[in-house]
């Protein structure tokens, strides 16, 4: 019998659905709420922290933890990599500012009500699906987050808000049926739902009497949904709606950690399960890679497209998104496409796919940060001026040269200026397309250097759009309503500015909501120099991510064990 593991790695789950639980008891002390769920938000913080520190830090490898000791692949196991790790710190270093600021910003009525237990199921649906080891399972988190985000993006309960919600529920329903059905078809056809003994049986289907043709078509379904999660296009139709009608710092935990669980699930299926097995004209990443790099593509072009036309700030970002999760994309597409090509030694990673992972997921720690902070400069200045139209509003950088420098330190990253951590996720990113166009031939070459052709206008796209931004909204003189509302120029503890609600009514907006908020803002923001400046130190643990999750067979030893129990040929273990 397996020993249960280390209990570390399920820390982070247990906390989120220990504080959700809390903080929906301590309903009617809105102090004690408030105070239960900022615990809890520290305590998963410190949780993901640790586990980093072990796995990535320390290099502990692969980390299993088997639920009431049942031996994989029979009970239910939770594992921790480089790749989980990392993608569990990406959400910590956005989840507890988000947190903070929305203690301030949100309705104390809104806050009483529900906002914290769901905030925190949706954390906890985050830390399951990073860390669970088996796809149903993957498939529970994914309807414990999305559950949660369902009536957050309905939080405010308006015509606007409660369309926006409708469109994003019957979405991700479709999804989660679709997932469902693949799910089952993996099932029946390998016999497993565990990850480990998935990918075990898919490199050796002889021996498990496995037929693999089946789960190629199972895979694209799956694609199909992480696309959806994701907000890639041609499946990125709620993003723009659900973004805006969500309160402000669940948008920023959607656009920065939500979105991002998709990638993960097509990296960990694609590059860890699926890449064992053998089709008749090559692996799943061969028939993958060119279904992601197109859409990759098509991401980057449309979404900074429509991102430049847009006229709300709010609506701007939301398309920024999706173009920006395209250049997250198009690594995966481009390494898919020919996974064992050796790189330069100077590359993070030992092959070119896990370069590509590695890249991609600095890209996305970069885009967490720096969309997450955007989204909050747009929530402080509904709070402070009312508005987020650019007609509307103009001249603030006199008048907030604190909150002007924070969304200009976040465009200026999403850009990609030196030394933000968004010029070495984009300069990895652009380093791989022209690795892997170089390294290939044919097909796999063509589409390697479109994917860089479009990086680089998606990069000029991103200029265009967050240049129109700033100007519209910080420089220049200041608006009418500028200049009724935020009189003289106001920065962290200076004078208390008059709060405004969109209908142009006053708000109970003060000076401490907006120090707050101000304060969260640059507190992201130093995180962008900081992490930029020790760039180093997020390459490498991308690379530690890369290699974990190009490493199917330690990820299979790891989980499976040397006490592996003997698996019969279409078994109906869970």
């Amino acid at each position: 019998m397996s020993v249960a593991g280390d209990p570390l790695v399920v820390a982070p789950v247990l906390i989120a659905l220990s504080t959700a639980i809390l903080s929906l008891l301590a309903r009617l002390d809105l102090r004690l709420q408030r105070a239960v769920s900022l615990l809890g938000g520290v305590g998963y913080t410190v949780a993901v922290a640790l586990l980093f520190e072990r796995v990535v830090l320390q290099g502990s490898g692969v980390l299993p933890y088997y639920l009431s000791n049942w031996p994989a692949p029979y009970g239910i196991t939770f594992v921790a990599d480089g790749l989980s790790a990392s993608m569990l710190a990406l959400s910590g270093v956005v989840t507890l500012p988000a947190l903070v600021f929305a203690l301030v910003s949100v309705s104390r009525e809104g806050q009483r009500l529900s906002f914290h237990p769901l905030y925190h199921f949706m954390i906890a649906g985050v830390a399951g699906a990073f860390l669970t080891g088996d796809v149903f399972n993957l498939f529970v988190w994914f309807e414990v987050m999305l559950m949660a985000s369902y009536v957050l993006v309905v939080f405010r309960s308006g015509p606007d808000e409660t369309r926006a919600a409708l469109s994003y529920v019957v979405l991700n329903l479709l999804g989660s049926a679709v997932m469902l059905v693949a799910i089952g078809g993996l099932y029946a056809t390998t016999g497993t739902l565990n990850m480990a003994a998935m990918a075990e049986r898919l490199a050796n289907p002889a021996a498990y009497d496995v037929a693999v043709a089946p789960t190629l078509g199972l895979a694209t379904l799956l694609l199909s949904v992480f696309a959806l999660k994701a907000g890639v296009v041609p499946f990125h139709f709620w993003v723009p709606a659900a973004y805006d009608a969500a309160p402000d710092p669940v948008t920023a935990v959607l656009a920065g950690v939500v979105k991002k669980v998709g990638v993960y699930a097509v990296i960990r299926l694609f590059f860890t399960v699926f890449a064992a097995a053998e089709y008749a004209n090559g692996s799943a990443l061969d028939y993958v890679g060119p279904i992601l790099l197109v859409t990759a593509v098509a991401s980057t072009v449309y979404g900074g497209v429509a991102a430049i036309g847009r006229d709300r700030l709010s609506e701007l970002l939301a398309f920024s998104s999706i173009a920006q999760i395209g250049f997250v994309i198009v690594p995966l597409g481009v390494v898919a496409l020919a996974p064992a090509t050796a790189v330069p030694a100077s590359a993070p990673g030992e092959t070119l796919a896990a370069f590509g992972v590695a890249a991609a997921l600095v890209y996305a720690f970069n885009h967490a940060i720096a969309k997450a902070l955007l989204f909050l400069v747009v929530g402080t200045l509904r709070d402070a001026v009312g508005s987020a139209d650019f007609s509307e509003l103009g001249g603030l950088a006199r008048r907030t040269p604190v909150l002007a420098a924070g969304f200009l330190l976040g465009g200026l990253s999403l850009i990609g200026v030196p030394p933000l951590v968004g010029f070495f996720g984009k300069l990895l990113v652009f380093r791989v397309a022209v690795v892997g166009g170089a390294a290939g031939s044919g097909v796999a070459a063509t589409l390697a250097w479109l994917g860089l052709a479009a990086t680089l206008v998606g990069a000029v796209f991103t200029i265009a759009y967050v240049t129109r931004a700033w100007n519209a909204v910080f420089w220049g003189d200041p608006s009418g309503r500028v200049e009724t509302f935020v009189p003289d120029r106001w920065r962290a503890g200076g004078p208390d500015p008059t709060g405004a609600a969109a209908d142009g009514g006053y708000t109970t907006t003060g000076s401490r909501t907006l120090v707050v908020e101000v304060a969260v803002v640059v507190s992201l923001a130093v995180a962008l120099v900081g992490f930029g400046v020790g760039a180093e130190f997020v390459v490498d643990a991308a690379a530690t991510a890369g290699d974990a999750a190009t490493d199917t067979a330690g990820y299979v030893d790891a989980v499976l064990g040397a006490e592996r129990v003997p698996v019969e040929a279409g078994g109906g273990e869970h």
